[in-house]
């Protein structure tokens, strides 16, 4: 036990500098794989700003578009109102019983190959390779003195990261404005200050995470590490090295020379040679492993290179790691894929995006909201009858001008006529005319004969000109003064 003489002691150091890790370079098939991703997953959020989608003359044409001055959310042929936010909130719940599906089926797949952090720091890494060389290359010069050389080298290579860091910040506020428009004002200092603020901040924030904190960013600052070990299980796939089959470790001059004796892992350190956060696979289960499955590519080379089976390391169930352990035969891995769990989660999941989907293809694009004024709650008009003021909130949610119909039901003799127009003869409904892609705020006046009971109750209906049936309704009552 440590004594707090000890603790307070200045040459007993608690917390262990970080030591800079140099991931080697490696070819196979997870690393290819990782090169995939990284690709598709920088070119759709470098891109997708710049993408057109048509949408007619009144709306804007950029595919993906998240329009904070006239709140609306677009995403190709979907439009999505401040009032339908529970699609994006049905997204969001979808994103994350997506994560669960992932981290049952295959581990930490989604911190190995798609995480922000783990695509931009893969970025990174690459360009240490490019100006420094590999590995050793790249220890070499980082306990070198600071000569004019390296001096030159550091500076082209944080140069790179902070032109990686400025466009990353760039691209992610064209997803707010039109991106072509957005690019112009913002070279020529016309753009907004939260504009240059955020990318400021985003640029800071990519170019010291991705190029300098890197692993510590995913052991230390983020959560869902600890988020996922809830979630795996003995069935779920995971980078294991088979412990049984490596140890004892040796080189292979000495296992040659005693048959029998040692296991086949030459302990050549190879798979930690190779690992973007620095750990030894070797040492077991760990929170530093993102899954990325590089030190299988690293050790499957090995072991041919030696003459020895591959699959020392590999993505293997805790459930096949023991069957192996004991020498029982193992199903193939897809078959760990077919289970409860995983078909609960798909189902969870699935049923959510059905019925968005449902939703957006069968939501009405009229939408109507009346309010009854109350000051005062009732007018009695010169002749006798009873007038009532609403005001009502019409949606045009396509983009293109609308006449609507408005109606009422159920106040026998009323008429109904807008505010500030003349009081008509007699008229049941009323034309309005509503803009594009907006919400039209009209004043209504509804007058009825003073005979009927105290406070009736009426429907006010909304209907597209073009439309084959009304598509919204509203239930109101008609004040009149009490007997």
């Amino acid at each position: 036990m440590t004594s707090p003489n000890q603790i307070a002691d200045p040459e007993i150091k608690l917390y262990e500098a970080r030591k800079s890790v140099h991931p080697q370079r490696i070819d196979g098939n997870f690393r290819r794989l990782k090169w995939a991703i990284m690709i598709v997953t920088l070119a759709i959020y470098y891109i997708t700003p710049w993408i057109r989608w048509d949408r007619g003359p009144y709306a804007p044409n950029q595919a993906v578009l998240v329009d904070l001055a006239n709140r609306r959310f677009y995403m190709f042929g979907i439009e999505i109102w401040p009032h339908e936010f529970y699609y994006v909130a049905g997204m969001l719940v979808m994103a994350g019983i997506g994560l669960f599906l992932v981290t049952t089926a295959v581990g930490r797949a989604w911190c190995g190959y798609a995480c922000p952090q783990t695509v931009w720091t893969d970025l990174f890494q690459h360009v240490d390779r490019f100006v420094d060389g590999d590995r050793n290359a790249r220890m070499r010069m980082d306990k070198a003195p600071w000569t004019a050389s390296k001096t030159a080298k550091r500076l082209f290579k944080w140069s790179i990261y902070l032109f990686i860091a400025f466009w990353t910040g760039g691209a992610w506020i064209m997803y707010f404005a039109d991106a072509p428009t957005l690019t112009v004002d913002f070279w020529t200092g016309q753009a907004a200050f939260v504009a240059y603020a955020t990318v400021a901040v985003l640029t800071a924030t990519t170019f010291i995470f991705g190029g300098f904190m890197r692993e510590q960013v995913c052991i230390y600052m983020c959560p869902w590490p600890r988020i996922q070990a809830a979630m795996m299980d003995e069935k779920s796939l995971q980078v294991t090295y088979k412990d049984w089959r490596g140890e004892t470790r040796a080189s292979v001059k000495k296992a040659e020379s005693n048959p029998g004796e040692f296991g086949d892992c030459i302990d050549c350190n190879q798979c930690v040679a190779v690992c973007p956060t620095g750990i030894d696979i070797r040492e077991g289960p760990q929170i530093g492993c993102i899954t990325c499955a590089l030190c299988i590519d690293a050790c499957d080379r090995v072991m041919e290179q030696v003459g020895r089976p591959r699959g020392l390391i590999d993505y293997i169930t805790a459930d096949d790691a023991e069957a192996e352990r004991a020498g029982e035969k193992t199903p193939p891995a897809w078959k760990n894929l077919v289970r409860v769990r995983i078909f609960i989660y798909f189902g969870v999941w699935a049923a959510i995006g059905l019925a968005m989907l449902f939703a957006l293809g069968n939501r009405t694009r009229l939408d109507l909201a009346v309010q009854h004024d109350r000051n005062p709650v009732y007018v009695q008009l010169s002749n006798g009858d009873i007038r009532n003021t609403y005001t009502a909130k019409i949606r045009n949610m396509e983009n293109r001008p609308r006449e609507i119909d408005i109606a009422i039901d159920g106040l026998p003799g009323a008429t109904v006529w807008e505010g500030g127009t003349t009081r008509p003869q007699a008229q049941t409904n009323l034309r309005v005319r509503v803009s594009p892609d907006s919400v039209a705020r009209i004043q209504l006046f509804i007058v009825a004969p003073e005979a009927g009971a105290e406070r009736d109750e009426f429907t006010m209906t909304v209907q597209g000109v073009d439309d084959e049936a009304p598509t919204d309704t509203e239930a109101l009552f008609f004040e009149r003064p009490k007997g």
